[in-house]
């Protein structure tokens, strides 16, 4: 039997409480979809100032969300579920803008 440290328990306690998060702010969002009229139901929008889309995916959606130099922020909505998630594209432009604007080692 494997022992725990403290650090792996506290690790595992804070997976949990995500989790935990993760699927109330789904069941939250479902449950606000469903108290919608029927013909108003977008299956996306915000619960408890989340981002949430249950959509199907579509190539342009997901190439917005994941990889668009132009957009204002480096995080933004998932394509698909609750939360956040990194626009790639962003931050490669971000890190070309830092490296040239760094001067040349002499």
């Amino acid at each position: 039997m494997p022992s725990t440290t403290p650090r792996t328990t506290k690790r595992c306690g804070l997976r949990n409480l995500l989790t935990a998060a993760a699927i109330a702010l789904s069941v939250a969002a479902v449950v606000k979809e469903l108290r919608t009229p029927a013909p108003e139901r977008t299956w996306n929008g915000k619960v408890a100032a989340v981002p949430y889309d249950f959509r199907v995916p579509t190539l342009a959606r997901a190439k917005e969300r994941l990889w668009d130099p132009e957009a204002a922020n480096l995080v933004g909505p998932r394509v698909f579920g609750v939360g956040w998630t990194l626009n790639v594209g962003k931050l490669v432009a971000e890190v070309r803008e830092v490296l040239a604007a760094k001067p040349p080692a002499a």
